[in-house]
């Protein structure tokens, strides 16, 4: 576990891909409980550790996931990433090269609770909910492309499916249609920077998660949107 930020309120970590944010009915360890294992240790906390889920990531997915440490860190939080108060930005690797460099894509969503995928469509249907993200390629290589993602919106799987029907499905995805699967069961979708103003001392939070340490990542990591601060999507 790699931990990005932390205070008395808060605590931002770098997961990995594979792992759970909670428990599931896989009875895996979820990375809560590895985050409250360090709490207790580096702090000698007696007794139980306190720690909110204030959002997840896909278990294949790799990236930033920030926990409260109090009940106060979480009640406001949750506020934030309910009101739009938080910005994240993915990076995702893609095959196919977008007919358009950047831009933004709306679609609206249907959630399939069986299937545990999440459909695309050009206009509003029954039980669908509104989507929307902005995009930009930010680099290439001979196989595959680098694609920056601003998400305006939450939803499930929202990145993965609209790629997808974009015609860019993200590396290693079979759920949305990319032909083969990662060795480790990834995918390539990664929770890459995340930006909000502190929910007790105000201060601004801007924490970005070092890339997937595999050859193909590492291929992309000097790409200017990734080390240049004031390049924006």
């Amino acid at each position: 576990m790699e931990v990005l930020y932390e205070d008395n309120h808060i605590i931002i970590v770098n997961k990995a891909s594979g792992e759970i944010v909670q428990g599931d009915k896989t009875g895996d360890v979820p990375l809560g409980e590895s985050v409250k294992a360090y709490i207790k240790e580096k702090y000698a906390k007696p007794g139980n550790v306190f720690l909110g889920v204030t959002h997840r990531l896909d278990r294949p997915v790799s990236g930033i996931v920030v926990f409260a440490r109090t009940e106060k860190g979480l009640s406001r939080m949750n506020a934030l990433f309910r009101d739009g108060g938080v910005e994240k930005t993915y990076v995702a690797l893609v095959r196919q090269r977008p007919t358009a460099e950047e831009g933004e894509l709306t679609h609206w969503l249907v959630r399939n609770e069986k299937q545990n995928k999440s459909y695309a469509y050009e206009r509003e249907k029954p039980s669908s909910k509104l989507a929307r993200l902005r995009y930009r390629l930010i680099g290439f290589s001979d196989h595959y492309c680098l694609l920056a993602v601003r998400l305006l919106t939450g939803r499930h799987h929202q990145i993965r499916c609209q790629l997808a029907a974009m015609g860019c499905p993200i590396k290693g995805d079979l759920k949305y249609g990319f032909p083969r699967s990662n060795p480790d069961g990834s995918i390539s979708l990664h929770a890459w920077r995340i930006r909000f103003e502190h929910p007790v001392s105000h201060k601004m939070i801007d924490v970005k998660a070092p890339l997937p340490i595999d050859n193909l990542w590492r291929s992309f990591q000097n790409c200017p949107f990734l080390t240049e601060n004031e390049m924006e999507l």
